[in-house]
């Protein structure tokens, strides 16, 4: 009887002790919502005598940012309304990349990419490990991300990278068309 009334008394000691010592003073920051206006996802995709450009808007996204350092985030990108941008692609290339045989976009309308791990390689340099969701297919994609600005109130970062098209089930002319796709990503939130 005697130990339990010391440790309930130890107990109350300790939560009254904890309840006044101060917090840290760190709030939960509110995520930045991805400005989908400026923001999107350019490529360049080649074939043996020719190359297209075009893009796919982001949709919808945020981006925490933590101490004007990036932290996390997550980003609908639009499959349903990318656009060719070069002339010769046209609506018959925006049509043909819509079908079964590139995005399927009757059924993926949307891709996802959700961060899962910033490391900072320099002041404004920073690799970024997520997750890309194409088609149903997950692939992790890792990206060297250049933060332009990064604080409470605004972010905007880019990254230029290669991806091989075929690690997604976009299949299509393999051996004519290249498997590789240079994308330039812009990402604006506030």
């Amino acid at each position: 009887m005697k130990k339990a009334i010391v440790a309930l008394a130890g107990i109350a000691f300790l939560t009254g002790i904890y309840s006044f010592a101060p917090g840290t003073g760190k709030k939960a920051l509110a995520p930045l919502t991805v400005n989908t206006a400026k923001s999107r996802v350019d490529w360049v995709a080649s074939k043996k005598n020719d190359f297209h450009t075009g893009f796919f808007p982001i949709k919808s996204g945020e981006v925490n940012v933590d101490g004007g350092k990036l932290t996390g985030g997550k980003f609908v990108i639009d499959l349903a309304n990318l656009k060719v941008t070069d002339a010769g692609g046209g609506d018959g290339l925006t049509g043909h990349l819509k079908r079964a045989d590139f995005f399927d976009v009757e059924k993926f309308a949307e891709a996802t990419y959700d961060i899962t791990s910033v490391s900072y390689t320099g002041d404004n340099t920073a690799d970024v490990s997520g997750n890309l969701t194409v088609k149903g297919t997950v692939v992790p994609m890792k990206i060297q991300v250049l933060i332009r600005n990064s604080d409470d109130k605004g972010f905007f970062a880019q990254s230029f990278v290669s991806i091989d098209r075929t690690l997604l089930g976009v299949n299509y002319g393999i051996g004519t068309v290249s498997k590789d796709v240079e994308l330039a990503i812009h990402i604006f939130a506030k």
